[in-house]
């Protein structure tokens, strides 16, 4: 059968075409000779994954991107992608969104779970995304950059006032108390000097006095132990009869009791005492006045004088 060249010219463009076709789909990491599985997940943003982009199962590829598109009005963006690999993993693995360095691109990671029915072609994964190097230095360094910032303006607040304060005058007063310190300084090591010289010239004396206090600390505790043995409680007891009987001794006396209380309560007994102290007193008076009439030597007899009564001194 004789094939005419517009038959070869069709077929031919239909193996171009179809081998355009598979080119382009193999370029776009879609091998449509292999038994490729289909999955989807949902995000509401892809963080720059572009189609072709790899998909990874534990870090090694076993698929590629194959399509990126809004799902609906909403902006939910759906994510397809085809797995030529035969693993297996349960509907629940999640579909995660990861990378994005400085040079290389967004990647898809597929995070298996073996937990209930397993996937099959056509299921939707659930979609997260996990932070890339430069989302996570950015969220790193944005707190840092605002404490740097604040530390700056702070630094330049504390130069400014830093600066107010350092006047010519302050800068001179500053100069001037360093100056007074130094002398100081100065006084106290010559000071420190002396009474080094002083201790180490009373040495001698300082060993006596400790020796000293030592003795007197041994005695005050010989004194304590003394004191210990005293029969406190009987010296109490003694002491409180004793002021029991002075109180007896003050009531009597209050109470006119005895001579030392009448002497004290009955007006009587000191008019008694004070009437003997005027007699005697005119006794003695006369005494002195008129001696020869209680003393009187004669050889001729005695004649007596008529009596004078005493001048009453007290009147």
């Amino acid at each position: 059968m004789k094939i005419s060249k517009e038959v070869k010219t069709a077929l031919l463009a239909l193996l171009a075409i179809a081998l355009l076709i598979f080119g382009y789909n193999f370029l776009k990491g879609n091998n449509l000779l292999a038994n490729n599985r289909t999955f989807y997940a949902v995000y509401d943003d892809v963080e720059g994954l572009a189609p072709s982009s790899p998909v990874t199962i534990n870090g090694l590829q076993v698929g590629t991107v194959s399509g990126i598109r809004f799902l609906n009005k909403t902006g939910a963006i759906l994510v397809s992608m085809n797995v030529q690999n035969e693993f297996q993993f349960s509907k629940t693995s999640k579909a995660q969104i990861y990378g994005g360095g400085i040079i290389g691109g967004k990647s898809l990671a597929i995070i298996p779970d073996y937990d209930g029915p397993m996937a099959k072609s056509g299921d939707t994964l659930p979609g997260e995304i996990d932070e890339g190097l430069l989302e996570l230095v950015n969220d790193r360094l944005t707190p840092l950059q605002n404490k740097v910032e604040k530390a700056i303006s702070s630094t330049d607040s504390v130069l400014f006032a830093f600066n107010d304060i350092l006047n010519p005058e302050s800068r001179q007063n500053l100069k001037q108390s360093l100056a007074n310190f130094n002398s100081i300084s100065e006084h106290f090591k010559n000071i420190t000097g002396r009474t080094d010289n002083m201790l180490k010239n009373n040495e001698d004396k300082l060993s006596r006095t400790l020796s000293n206090i030592d003795k007197t600390t041994a005695n005050l505790s010989k004194l304590s132990d003394s004191l210990s043995q005293v029969d406190i409680a009987q010296i109490t007891r003694d002491l409180e009869t004793a002021i029991h009987d002075f109180k007896s001794i003050a009531s009597e006396l209050n109470q006119g009791k005895g001579t030392a209380g009448k002497l004290l309560k009955d007006p009587t007994v000191y008019d008694n005492m004070d009437r003997a102290t005027r007699q005697l007193e005119q006794l003695l008076q006369d005494l002195k006045l008129n001696p020869k009439r209680y003393v009187h030597f004669s050889l001729f007899g005695k004649k007596n004088k008529a009596y004078e009564k005493p001048k009453d001194s007290l009147k």
